[in-house]
């Protein structure tokens, strides 16, 4: 039983329109935000990796509203499963982009640090007084994890719900901020205090917490691509729906082998038995309970090698039987 196209439920309907609403409300108080760290940015390095940090902030939601768009079209003559996959591939390209520029901010924290290099934070004329420009960088750096932190804490139990991990490393990105936030003040204070190291320390911080993320949701984005087990939302265990499915249809049933994966937020299961009189959709959806939206097709196949032997031997004991009604009928003539 296959549904290419499924319904999802009216209260996951809900949370995934919600979680759109939140997106844009994600994109709006960003560019505040990118445009406010741009004008104090100066040549202090945790404000320049901190503000880079808020603009790849941007490819999560972007990537979320693009993909909760796609996956819902209906299959084609080039797509005949659909687009559900778009979100794996969406997720795919957020996990490597938070990788690959972490590592490079990581870089460019070492190498300051390395070169001893001193950064010098100017002023700037205020209503004709002279203020020295960390004193704006701080409140600027308070204001950018503000928003950010409601938002993100307002996500994270949507994406469990609707099994979005866009939806999740953006959040963990927004919940995540204080502490980007707090180690670019310090990295600030550090500065003024004469400690030139400080900066660059906190630019180090920031950086790896970066790469952390990007490397965890790379791992679980690789998995999901090369048709590995379904992850859970927050980690690389494998998700516990996939392991109900798995037990629930092969626990006590000798000779089938049940295979789950992942497709965006839903899930496919190939059953492999003896013969049809196994179990299937319904089963399945029934094992799941609420979550049984996730579980999109059920495919169940024969065991090639087991049939061909079912098969030749019913036809082995057919000609026996022939062969004894023959032997049967000339003895009666």
């Amino acid at each position: 039983m296959s549904n290419q196209h499924p319904s999802l439920p009216e209260v996951i309907e809900a949370d995934i329109r919600r979680a759109t609403r939140l997106e844009y409300w994600t994109l709006f108080w960003l560019a505040t935000i990118i445009g406010a760290m741009y004008l104090v940015t100066g040549s202090s390095q945790a404000m320049k990796t901190a503000w880079i940090e808020d603009c790849l902030s941007l490819v999560p939601p972007l990537l979320f509203i693009l993909a909760a768009k796609i996956e819902r079209r209906p299959p084609t003559r080039h797509f005949p499963y659909g687009f559900h996959r778009v979100g794996s591939l969406a997720f795919f390209g957020a996990a490597c982009a938070l990788l690959a520029m972490g590592a490079f901010l990581l870089f460019e924290a070492c190498s300051a640090l390395v070169t001893q290099e001193h950064p010098t934070i100017g002023t700037v004329a205020i209503f004709g007084e002279r203020i020295w420009l960390g004193w704006l960088m701080i409140p600027t750096l308070a204001y950018s994890v503000i928003a950010p932190v409601i938002l993100g804490r307002m996500k994270r139990p949507l994406a469990r719900r609707i099994n979005d991990k866009i939806l999740h490393t953006d959040a963990d990105m927004n919940a995540a901020d204080w502490h980007t936030g707090l180690a670019g003040i310090l990295g600030i204070a550090g500065i003024a205090f004469g400690y030139w190291w400080a900066d660059s320390l906190a630019a180090g911080v920031i950086s790896l917490s970066i790469v952390k993320d990007g490397w965890r949701n790379s791992r679980v984005a690789i998995a999901e691509l090369l048709d590995g087990a379904p992850r859970a939302v927050d980690s690389t265990d494998i998700s516990r729906d996939a392991e109900r499915i798995a037990a629930g249809l092969g626990g006590g049933h000798p000779g089938i082998d049940v295979r789950v994966r992942e497709t965006g937020r839903y899930m496919r299961a190939a059953v492999t038995a003896a013969d049809r009189d196994t179990m299937g959709q319904e089963e399945a959806e029934a094992i799941l309970g609420e979550n049984a939206w996730r579980l999109i097709e059920v495919s169940v196949s024969v065991d090639a090698p087991q049939g061909a032997m079912r098969e030749a031997k019913s036809m082995v004991d057919t000609q026996r039987k022939s062969g004894c009604d023959a032997v049967k009928g000339d003895g009666d003539q």
